[in-house]
């Protein structure tokens, strides 16, 4: 067919008809949850490094014929297909990319299926990304849009020939879709080529205060065989240093089978412009700002402080690597679970934690240890020394806040984190407008903060946890991508293992 987007570079046209997926294999397992792998178009105008489609340089993008997908929808939706991952490079690159949206919207809600389409947003084309994702995010098909800024320092962009993706259109999107109410993640990947701590830490801080509250995806850096980042010479280049590790799932079982093939990977550990211990500390950092800010453990402090007293999100999270063991027991054994962690890694450990009893599958490390303070009883202490913590730093910085507000905003922050096992609403009394100054700036339109007795009523009754296995899954594994770890936000939906 002839495609409406086309790069200069000579590629084949891959064609194949929608009869070939005909079949009853769903109805021959009707035990069976099945997901679909679908391609609108076929081809990548970008080259970054890292990427297998990168190794095709700037190849053109060909089209499936429209009647065909609209043919694959309507099989995926009779065949009841919750879930379709859209192998595309960039949905939403071709003009057309808006119809497809549209279409399979219109098949959800005459049909009921699919539940959901993951697709990877197209770079540089704000308005027609913006459109396809505002269509699948309206009709219920996303479970999150996927902003991929990979970095957003200007000499890693160069070394991983991204550069001529614009981070401004990424920035926009996520202004535009903050401001209409549709939840966004951001990815982030560690020890790309010219990155230092210094300027993923500003890029993790940078990404919170244009708004991303809902969560930062921090990806390790692994090389794909085919790209160009496989190449022994770019890797010398960059002084990039691997280990070879199994692939693990995020989220995924611990059930093994004995016939089963395991996956390894080369993971990148350490570059000549992020050493081995420097590669630790971002890993780390990645993990408490994840636990603190994104997991919603501390947002609601860490944005008044933001706001009011103009601290900065990376001084805030790296705080939390300066407290003595004495003094900050509780917050202090996250820090060195973190580290310890981060160099297991190095030493060819898995990426994820493995846990037997909570699920029996695979966390990340900022989840698990969300579960184990809460499991342990000791998200009280977390609590208590965190405001110790923010207390003395305020105190040392002379950074003045209005009285009673640090310790308002904390409790509020700690009566509102969803925990399993409760049975009666809370009332919380403060002496501000907490929350809707909060919501306010996490709308993007901040509002003034004032001093006036509020009294917000929490209803934790109409959601509740009767064990801890419900919990883990419904609240810290389903809110993942759009941080419904809060009581009022009830955006938790199923996910897939691996999903990211």
């Amino acid at each position: 067919t002839s495609p409406d987007y086309l790069c200069n570079d000579e590629s084949e046209d891959y064609t194949c008809e929608a009869d070939d997926y005909d079949g009853d294999g769903c109805l021959a397992n009707p035990n069976e949850n099945w997901i679909g792998l679908w391609e609108t178009n076929r081809g990548c105008p970008f080259a970054c490094t890292f990427c297998d489609w990168g190794s095709a340089v700037a190849s053109k993008v060909y089209s499936f014929d429209f009647e065909r997908l609209c043919g694959e929808i309507e099989w995926f939706a009779k065949k009841k297909i919750e879930f379709i991952f859209c192998c595309d490079a960039n949905f939403g690159i071709l003009r057309r990319d808006i119809d497809i949206a549209t279409y399979v919207a219109e098949t959800k809600s005459r049909l009921g299926y699919p539940k959901a389409l993951s697709v990877q947003a197209t770079k540089n084309a704000t308005e027609r990304a913006y459109e396809t994702q505002k269509i699948l995010a309206e009709s219920g098909l996303n479970k999150g849009v996927d902003i991929a800024l990979q970095s957003i320092d200007p000499d890693t962009l160069k070394s991983i020939k991204r550069s001529n993706i614009s981070t401004e259109t990424y920035q926009e999107l996520q202004r535009r879709f903050t401001r209409d109410g549709v939840e966004t993640f951001t990815d982030l990947i560690l020890g790309l080529p010219g990155e230092t701590y210094d300027s993923f830490a500003k890029a993790v801080s940078k990404i919170i205060e244009n708004g991303q509250h809902n969560r930062i995806q921090f990806n390790n850096l692994s090389i794909l065989p085919n790209a160009e980042m496989g190449d022994p010479a770019y890797q010398k280049k960059y002084g990039m240093e691997t280990v070879e590790t199994r692939t693990i799932n995020i989220h995924g079982s611990l059930l093994e089978d004995d016939d089963e093939i395991y996956e390894t990977q080369s993971l990148v550990i350490g570059t000549n412009s992020m050493p081995l211990q420097e590669w630790v500390r971002v890993r780390a950092f990645s993990w408490m700002a994840a636990l603190l800010h994104f997991d919603k453990v501390l947002q609601i402090p860490f944005v008044i402080l933001h706001e009011i007293c103009s601290v900065s999100y990376r001084e805030l999270i790296e705080l939390f690597f300066e407290l003595e063991c004495d003094t900050y027991p509780v917050l202090s054994s996250v820090k060195k679970y973190f580290l310890e962690k981060a160099r297991d890694i190095q030493n060819a450990g898995p990426e994820f934690c493995q846990s037997q009893e909570w699920l029996n599958i695979w966390w990340p490390a900022d989840e698990y240890i969300l579960i184990k303070l809460s499991f342990e009883g000791n998200l009280e202490n977390f609590y208590s020394e965190a405001e110790l913590a923010l207390k003395a730093y305020l105190d040392d910085k002379s950074l003045g806040l209005p009285s009673g507000l640090l310790n308002d905003a904390i409790k509020l922050n700690k009566s509102l984190l969803k925990l399993p096992f409760q049975t009666e609403n809370l009332e919380v009394d403060v002496s501000y407008n907490i929350f809707e100054y909060y919501h306010s700036v996490k709308s993007g339109v901040p509002d003034l903060l004032t001093q006036e007795p509020k009294k917000y009523h929490i209803d934790r009754t109409s959601m509740v946890w009767n064990s801890w296995d419900d919990w883990c899954r419904e609240v810290i594994w389903y809110g993942n991508k759009k941080g419904a770890y809060l009581y009022g936000n009830s955006a938790i939906e199923p996910q897939l293992s691996g999903h990211f």
